[in-house]
């Protein structure tokens, strides 16, 4: 081969190794939407036998945060729980929860933008979605969420779910620490540090998004202002959001992380 056809060829070449790179990348992913069926199936006989469900929030997030926050933060803490605990898969973030009173407009719902679901719709579309990850061939699922609403719900769901399928051999477990345990965690370093009443889109919140918005798409600087419970019907806001750091934000995603991980490994030990 001539030396004008071998550099003909380099594109090609190029392309086809990009292509590999991309394929492995893919097949490797703790995510199941950047799967294919097959190689999901493959990752389950291959040990990834915990399926993850980690739910969102569309809900407004003051004046300096996008409504997003809790969707970006559940997907970003699921991968790395999977990750972490090397045997699991991780279900698209379920990105609705229970906000308010839409006709009422309660809570997150006196804010545009926000999205809410009753609890009945928040329980059925959980159960479906849990269902789901039972009967894919997982031998445990887990379910958790991000938003402090609803939290009771998916303690429902995973009883139910694994009332249903625990005689066939899979087991549905609800992860509360992950929201709970890590919450108290940030919260006594914030008192412990001079950071009081962080309720809503304050230090703790501000700080986790911080810590994954590379791109600086999430977070409005300018906007930065501290609120209380007096003012948050207006401001969306009920703690101190100047405070916040991506430093914090590596350390409280950190216990959402570590706090999952112990539990998951706690409740499926054996299995």
């Amino acid at each position: 081969m001539n030396k004008n056809n071998v550099l003909r060829l380099i594109p090609f070449i190029a392309s086809a190794l990009l292509f590999s790179q991309n394929l492995r990348a893919q097949s490797t992913s703790p995510y199941i939407e950047d799967l294919t069926w097959p190689e999901v199936q493959h990752a389950i006989q291959s040990g990834k036998t915990t399926a993850i469900i980690y739910t969102g929030s569309t809900e407004q997030n003051g004046p300096h945060m996008a409504i997003g926050k809790h969707n970006f933060l559940a997907r970003y803490i699921a991968g790395a729980i999977a990750i972490k605990l090397g045997n699991a898969l991780v279900y698209p973030t379920l990105p609705f929860s229970i906000t308010g009173d839409a006709e009422k407009k309660t809570g997150h719902m006196r804010f545009p933008g926000s999205v809410t679901l009753t609890p009945a719709s928040y329980h059925a579309v959980l159960y479906d979605v849990g269902l789901s990850a039972a009967v894919a061939g997982f031998h445990n699922v887990v379910l958790m969420g991000d938003h402090g609403d609803g939290q009771n719900v998916i303690g429902d769901v995973a009883r139910e779910l694994d009332a249903k399928f625990s005689a066939k051999g899979v087991r549905v477990f609800f992860i509360p620490d992950v929201y709970t345990k890590a919450k108290q965690e940030s919260h006594a370093y914030e008192a412990a540090h001079g950071i009081k009443d962080d309720v809503h889109a304050g230090t703790d919140d501000t700080s986790e998004l911080m810590a994954i918005d590379a791109q600086h798409r999430w977070i409005r600087s300018d906007k930065l202002a501290a609120s209380d419970a007096a003012h948050m019907a207006t401001t969306g806001v009920n703690g101190d959001p100047t405070k916040a750091t991506p430093a914090l934000g590596l350390m409280f995603i950190g216990y959402k992380i570590d706090d999952g991980v112990a539990e998951i490994r706690a409740l499926t030990r054996g299995r």
